[in-house]
């Protein structure tokens, strides 16, 4: 993946950061966004370099975001593509949510994405081939019980990823969905569960990371449309 260019979103930890670190070690140059710098979280890997730019910016305030972008791909950079992972999680009965904590919900899981990819999708096209890969979730192929929102974003993501592959294909951008399980990593840290204590019961962020780089590395005439990954033995806990 030497001389490829990715932008990685939601890159400061878990399942971005662990993307970032795989792109890094296959030689790729990354530029990653999230709320807090990537690299203090890749300051003793060997494979931190001039090849990694980290940008702070909270994609759910649509003006940095419009903002980030634009600086992004004002200049000479030549993105090969982006892998969108961020988002965070939030359940609870659907009467439990106040309007605010939808519109958070939505605005973070959904429309960030969306306005990325607007930003993303031309400069792909004028490139003449790409990549997009959205980390969605296993609540984006099925619904499950306090789930109702959240579900609904990623169930979400993976309607707006089919429409923009048909959209995309003629301009040989490829677009691609990651439909996780539970994973090990800090999007439990505010919830009141999370996965079972065996390995069997969780997917690790490098599972997921290790797929993002096998649909990335697929032949150009090929693309991976929706892979779900998941546990074993789907186990989950209370705190």
């Amino acid at each position: 993946m030497q001389e490829r260019h990715y932008l990685v979103t939601g890159a400061s930890s878990g399942i971005g950061l662990a993307i970032v670190e795989r792109l890094l070690g296959e030689g790729a140059e990354v530029t990653a966004i999230a709320r807090r710098s990537t690299e203090p979280a890749l300051s003793k890997d060997k494979h931190v370099s001039s090849r990694l730019t980290s940008i702070c910016c909270d994609l759910a305030d649509f003006s940095e975001l419009e903002t980030a972008m634009k600086t992004l791909l004002s200049g000479e950079i030549g993105l090969d593509g982006a892998v969108l992972c961020h988002g965070y999680g939030d359940f609870g009965s659907l009467e439990e949510f106040s309007v605010e904590r939808i519109v958070s919900l939505v605005n973070t899981n959904l429309l960030s994405h969306m306005l990325v990819a607007r930003h993303i999708v031309p400069h792909l096209k004028r490139r003449g081939e790409g990549d997009l890969v959205f980390i969605g979730s296993e609540s984006g192929v099925r619904g499950g019980k306090m789930g109702a929102v959240y579900s609904a974003t990623k169930h979400a993501i993976n309607g707006f990823a089919e429409s923009l592959r048909a959209e995309c294909a003629s301009s040989n951008l490829r677009v691609s969905v990651i439909n996780p399980g539970a994973v090990d990593s800090h999007f439990f840290d505010g919830l009141d569960f999370c996965p079972g204590d065996l390995r069997e019961n969780y997917i690790s962020p490098d599972d997921v990371a290790q797929m993002a780089t096998t649909i990335l590395k697929m032949p150009r005439g090929t693309v991976i449309d929706k892979v779900n990954l998941t546990p074993l033995k789907k186990v989950l806990r209370k705190k």
